[in-house]
């Protein structure tokens, strides 16, 4: 049995599409927990693996060549895992320019701009002082309702984002997609987002990717947290 990939792991959405993917694909891993709130992020050992001091990252000792690869970068590593096995990444190249096309949206759209709305609506007011800052809140809930109209339009068309195949390109919008209500969006105007948020909700593998540790997850209320995280 090949040596399981080394998963450097936090419970957030970010996280989640990586042990989503490694659930999915059936991949053999063992978690190391790269707690953000105590600035593990930081430490010179994990910066050899991902220079940006963000989680996820992979070691994978079965690398190209038989060799130990190290990753960061969540859809760095999707892209990768999916070559690795063959799956979920469609069938053809059309699949892939398809897939690779919204998994680069999702990375320079959904996740920043989501991550922004987080920030400002629920952990900004809640700093010390507190940083409760209306042009923010409202710009970055718009981008989002703007994004998640895109997807809407998209998933009209197609049963998942790529095409009628479940890709990576998925795993990665879920995370943050389903906390949409953090984001203080609506789903009653994106009938097809809605179906679709349930049809990945209910995949087992999906299921236990988000379910890996989850009962660390916390709110970063803590003030100590709260100057790791939002250093300024």
């Amino acid at each position: 049995m090949a040596d399981p990939i080394e998963l450097y792991y936090w419970p957030t959405p970010n996280g989640w599409k990586v042990s989503i993917a490694l659930e999915e694909m059936e991949l053999p891993y063992h978690t190391n927990l790269i707690d953000i709130g105590k600035g593990d992020q930081f430490d010179p050992a994990f910066l050899k693996i991902a220079p940006n001091n963000r989680m996820p990252a992979i070691i994978d000792p079965d690398g190209p060549g038989g060799e130990p690869i190290s990753l960061f970068e969540s859809g760095a590593i999707l892209m990768y895992l999916a070559r690795k096995t063959g799956r979920f990444y469609g069938s053809t190249e059309r699949d892939r320019i398809a897939v690779e096309q919204w998994l680069m949206w999702q990375m320079g759209g959904v996740g920043p701009m989501a991550g922004q709305a987080h920030h400002f609506l629920k952990y900004a007011p809640q700093l010390d002082p507190p940083q409760d800052l209306p042009y923010a809140k409202d710009r970055y809930r718009a981008e989002v309702a703007r994004l998640y109209g895109v997807l809407d339009r998209r998933l009209a068309e197609t049963e998942y984002v790529a095409g009628d195949f479940y890709s990576i390109a998925d795993m990665s919008i879920w995370g943050w997609a389903s906390l949409w209500e953090g984001q203080q969006q609506v789903l009653e105007d994106k009938p097809h987002f809605a179906r679709w948020l349930e049809v990945m909700g209910a995949r087992p593998g999906v299921q236990a990717g988000r379910a890996l540790f989850a009962e660390l997850r916390g709110d970063h209320r803590d003030k100590q947290a709260q100057n790791v995280l939002f250093r300024r």
